[in-house]
């Protein structure tokens, strides 16, 4: 055999193995959903599309970690607002399973979002993903309340000020109803609301935010957790949200569930976590945070995330496959998201040409991994989408 028929041999298997890879996940996807082992959103009038959502992605648990960028088909580097731009795809082939998308803005009923994107745009971009079978998660860097500065002005007693009984109690709730005028206006081809995994109050543990542990005590965030999800699904009725609670950097599971404000209100739980310059304490962090969150997930009932990590421009070109990827194999986390690609001078994901691209194009063909073409559309959400 000569090295051209041993490399087609060699493309040909790896072929029959992506293609075995995709049935044996359409396979876990279309299990009855009655399958005793799965367990129901926290919002028990859910949608059937959110339902479904929340079933497959515990069916996916075991088959690979999904993988998602933010803003990812909004803009990249040297590009933006093109309709079939991404930088996923320019270098894998392939769009993520996952985007990420902020509300930030929309409070003041901003046309752009706090990266510039106008949310025109974002609104088509989500459905766009919802259509192929993709995951949409929003985060939302709000402005404070109190004083309309940004979501990083810790000088104010914030959250206090805005639960019921603060003075601002009534600005907070006008932020809401525009999020949730938002929010209910992301709809399918047959006007269905189109699910979305919510992430208010990110890094909730870190010291940067106005919604802080330096800001606020327990008691107070907890508050706020509820009165805010309770506003969104019961009184503004929106039944197609995941919450996702997400701490930063934590050492235990006492660090991770401090500001837990229950089971009947989160369905994911997750953490962000940044690679700086020591590249092994970020991998040795990583991996045991991870285990800490795969024993607090199954305890809970819960699925378990990566909601924001990276390595700023990526200096090292084996970052994927030596770094990341040996650790998030080893748990069931349901998804990792890389931070956005802001430009040329700051980006989390590669794009064509840049150093490590060619090890993200192994990265992504590893069968622990999913990205977009590895879920089938009508099991997501159990409905056609084309």
């Amino acid at each position: 055999m000569d090295s051209y028929d041993r490399l087609d041999k060699s493309r040909y298997e790896l072929f029959l193995m992506k293609k075995l890879h995709i049935l044996f996940i359409a396979i876990l996807l279309l299990t009855a959903c009655t399958d005793a082992r799965l367990y129901g959103p926290c919002d028990k009038d859910a949608t059937s599309e959110t339902r479904q959502l929340y079933y497959s992605m515990q069916r996916l648990v075991g088959a690979g970690t999904m993988f998602g960028h933010h803003d990812d088909t909004g803009y990249g580097v040297n590009w933006k607002y093109d309709k079939e731009g991404s930088d996923v795809k320019s270098v894998t082939g392939q769009y993520p399973a996952v985007y990420g998308w902020d509300l930030s803005k929309i409070e003041h009923d901003s046309l752009r979002d706090i990266n510039g994107l106008p949310f025109a745009v974002q609104k088509k971009r989500v459905k766009e993903a919802y259509e192929r079978g993709g995951i949409n998660t929003y985060s939302w860097h709000m402005d404070n309340p109190t004083d309309s500065k940004t979501a990083w002005d810790t000088t104010r007693h914030t959250v206090a000020d805005i639960i019921p009984g603060g003075a601002f109690n009534d600005v907070y709730i006008e932020y809401l109803d525009r999020a949730a005028k938002y929010l209910d206006n992301l709809k399918g081809n047959d006007d269905e609301h189109i699910p979305v995994l919510f992430r208010p109050f990110h890094e909730l543990t870190g010291n940067w935010f106005w919604w802080g542990k330096n800001t606020c005590n327990t008691d107070e965030f907890k508050t706020l957790w509820k009165f805010t999800v309770d506003y969104l699904r019961t009184t503004k009725k929106l039944h197609n949200l995941l919450i996702v609670y997400s701490v930063s950097d934590f050492k235990s599971e006492a660090d991770l569930m401090d500001r837990y404000p229950g089971d009947n209100y989160v369905d994911i739980i997750g953490f962000d976590s940044y690679c700086l310059k020591d590249v092994k304490l970020y991998q040795n962090n990583l991996d045991r945070q991870l285990a800490i969150l795969d024993d607090v997930a199954a305890k809970h009932r819960k699925l378990s995330c990566l909601a924001e990590t990276g390595y700023l421009n990526i200096p090292q070109t084996n970052w994927w496959t030596n770094i990341l990827l040996p650790v998030i194999s080893k748990y069931n986390t349901s998804y990792v998201m890389m931070w956005r690609n802001a430009g040329p001078d700051q980006y989390y994901a590669p794009y064509p040409g840049q150093q490590s691209a060619e090890d993200f194009k192994t990265f992504s063909k590893s069968d622990r991994l999913i990205f977009q073409d590895r879920l089938t559309p009508l099991a997501i959400y159990g409905r056609k989408l084309w």
